[in-house]
């Protein structure tokens, strides 16, 4: 008999890779009670915990709790898996595309009809998520394509460069560097910036004005891009940010300036990734060659 559901071992694993529980109830987009009760219940039935929880503090996994996602990441891949049969009875296949956060907005929903006009037979699933949820993703198989930045990703991946993305900084009007064109990352580090919450992203962006001798402040860590962006027309700092939606409005109707970072070095590529670097099935290689056509001419 199995006395742990497969939702509860989704949620822990969510807990597990994503440090928190609100972070992981905003991923799976639950209540944090509901993701609390299914790690006491899995801890009390195991007799032993997985998290060591301090306050203040990151939950971080105990050896047994590290051994227990390892084993349960594999079962939920595998249920996956047998979720599948149906579709290859039929004799379709599956392609599960990735996407990041930040990146989804823009390019996720071109990306789906490209690969559907591409592979009409094809049962097409998707998921959008944080840098470390993709990497996750691909290793694991719950993705077999994903559109991100080329962050922290190592060899054991495939690439293929889509486009060049020039960050942004957003400012208030009132600014003192509204009037500009654009920017230097010397002319923001006198300002407090407001940094994406997502650590890669985070660490990006502070890395770029440590290549350059520069030390900014950091005022606020934003949960996603529209609170950056409210923050920034509030007058709360200066966001920056890859992903710029056009409209000059934050979600509540402030005006916000999106002012190109000038620096060459600062560019990152948006990529398409996928885990390992041999030949892709007929499937993945059809959609990637379909996605590199599509998404590398905007």
């Amino acid at each position: 008999m199995l006395y742990i559901t497969l939702r509860q071992y989704e949620y822990v694993c969510a807990i597990g890779r994503h440090g928190s529980l609100s972070a992981a109830a905003q991923h799976l987009n639950v209540s944090q009670p509901a993701l609390s009760n299914a790690l006491t219940r899995v801890e009390e039935h195991l007799g032993h915990p997985l998290f060591s929880r301090r306050r203040g503090a990151a939950m971080s996994l105990t050896p047994q709790g590290r051994e227990f996602i390892d084993r349960a990441e594999a079962l939920l891949t595998s249920a996956a898996r047998i979720e599948e049969t149906k579709a290859l009875v039929a004799g379709t296949s599956r392609l599960k595309l990735g996407c990041f956060v930040d990146l989804a907005p823009f390019l996720l929903a071109r990306a789906m009809q490209t690969i559907r006009d591409t592979l009409p037979d094809i049962v097409l699933t998707h998921g959008v998520d944080t840098f470390e949820g993709l990497i996750s993703g691909l290793t694991d198989g719950r993705f077999d394509l994903a559109l991100t930045y080329d962050l922290g990703l190592d060899a054991g991946f495939s690439r293929h460069k889509l486009l060049d993305s020039t960050p942004n900084a957003l400012v208030s009007p009132a600014h003192p560097l509204a009037g500009q064109g654009s920017v230097s990352l010397a002319e923001l580090e006198q300002y407090p910036l407001i940094l994406s919450k997502e650590g890669l992203s985070a660490q990006h962006v502070l890395g770029l004005f440590r290549r350059h001798g520069l030390h900014p402040s950091v005022s606020y860590r934003a949960e996603s891009l529209e609170i950056q962006r409210s923050l920034a027309a509030h007058g709360e700092g200066v966001g920056i940010s890859y992903a710029s939606p056009q409209n000059g409005l934050s979600y509540d109707r402030m005006r916000l300036l999106s002012l190109p970072i000038s620096d060459p070095d600062a560019t990152e590529a948006v990529i398409l990734a996928r885990h390992g670097t041999g030949p892709a099935d007929t499937t993945i290689a059809a959609a990637e060659q379909a996605l590199v056509r599509s998404l590398g001419k905007l």
